[in-house]
């Protein structure tokens, strides 16, 4: 029995549509698996920064920054929540609960920004010689200058002076 033209160009455009179809489901089993390896990796990134910075996300740095009151000996205690995406700074000076110092730091917009760590860090950023706070979220940096024994904002002249200082 001998195979026709017509057969022949039926079995090639089965061939075809078979093909077609065998992409699209590779496609689509491509964009699947992406999707879940995504939401695999936000879960596992949440899953450890709970583990490290807890809820609220919270985190200390204890370190001498120069404060007054650490002339006893003891080191200043830092800390940073994110309180429903309002940054909170806190100041310890030399262990000395009742010269606690507190400030509103910046607010975070957008979806999942109440479950963003605070970095902080001590840098004399200044190069005067006193410790200052650097506060990283996300890759940003805010810098409270030591100064008077407190920390504070730089003033828009310290900040554009800081600025060519950390350009170099």
């Amino acid at each position: 029995m001998a195979t026709t033209s017509r057969e022949l160009h039926r079995v090639q455009r089965t061939f075809r549509i078979g093909r077609i179809i065998q992409g699209a489901v590779i496609a689509l089993a491509i964009g699947a698996l992406t999707i879940l390896v995504g939401t695999i990796t936000d879960v596992g990134r949440t899953i450890i920064d709970d583990w490290h910075y807890g809820r609220p996300r919270t985190t200390h740095l204890t370190g001498y920054a120069g404060l007054p009151a650490e002339r006893s000996g003891h080191p200043s205690r830092f800390m940073a929540l994110n309180l429903d995406r309002q940054i909170v700074i806190m100041v310890i000076p030399g262990g000395d609960t009742s010269q606690m110092q507190t400030w509103q730091g910046p607010y975070l917009f957008g979806l999942g920004e109440d479950l963003t760590p605070v970095v902080l860090s001590l840098e004399d950023a200044d190069s005067d010689g006193l410790a200052d706070l650097v506060v990283t979220i996300h890759q940003e940096q805010l810098v409270y200058l030591n100064r008077d024994g407190t920390f504070r904002l730089p003033t828009p002249e310290e900040w554009h002076r800081l600025a060519q200082e950390w350009g170099k």
